[in-house]
């Protein structure tokens, strides 16, 4: 997924950085509201994690200006702050926050938190789902079909798990370019036509829809 990271805290945010883009995300990372806010007029994010105390700001103030629209209503929005108190998660909570973590954090907890509430957002819970023939462990990037084990390169996965996302919605083309993104410097013109033919030898070849003109969708009827 394509997510945008506001930390003014360099140490904590390279790292943060680090374990998002290890578990496959494309991350672009704002050190501050003015940036954050550049970034979020020229590209469209599925996640945002948000620090609450930023040199020219405060988080909250931003994350209500979300709520009314400046960015898209869709987007995910994940706190993370040092401000412990009950009255702050609840102020967070109630303008439009999805989850609340407290500093210091466990990074491997965050891509739990991430996994969590992107699966929430998406309409399934369970880490483990079934579609048709297929049994997918979002959490261990791991596919079976009809019980064999897929074995799928990271770009596959990534391509496969933006679908998955969108199960049953037309998804853009530039939209999977932005989940392959972090995992490659370079992205061909035909690089998302390679991955989504290569699935489809993998899935089934009638299970990933070209929408001409649009994109690509992966079917949620088997």
């Amino acid at each position: 997924m394509r997510m945008l990271l506001i930390e003014d805290d360099r140490p904590l945010g390279s790292a943060t950085r680090e374990q998002l883009v290890i578990d496959g995300h494309a991350v672009d990372w704002a050190k501050d509201l003015d940036e954050a806010r550049h970034y979020a007029s020229v590209a469209d994010y599925e996640i945002i994690l948000l620090d609450v105390l930023l040199p020219d700001g405060n988080g909250i103030d931003y994350l209500r200006e979300i709520s009314k629209g400046a960015v898209s209503r869709l987007v995910i929005i994940v706190i993370m702050t040092c401000r412990d108190q009950t009255s702050q998660k609840v102020e967070a909570l109630d303008a439009g926050a999805d989850d609340y973590m407290v500093k210091p954090f466990d990074l491997d907890e965050l891509s739990a938190r991430i996994r969590a509430v992107a699966r929430r957002r998406a309409g399934y819970t369970a880490p483990i789902c079934t579609l048709g023939p297929l049994t997918i462990n979002v959490a261990e990037k791991h596919l079976e079909r009809d019980g064999q084990r897929v074995n799928l390169t990271r770009r596959e996965w990534a391509v496969f798990e933006y679908l998955f996302h969108w199960l049953g919605k037309t998804v853009l083309k530039t939209k999977i370019e932005d989940a392959l993104y972090n995992l490659g410097s370079e992205i061909e013109s035909n690089t998302v036509e390679v991955y989504i033919s290569r699935l489809r030898k993998k899935i089934g070849g009638d299970r990933i829809l070209t929408e001409r003109g649009f994109g690509y969708r992966l079917v949620d009827t088997w």
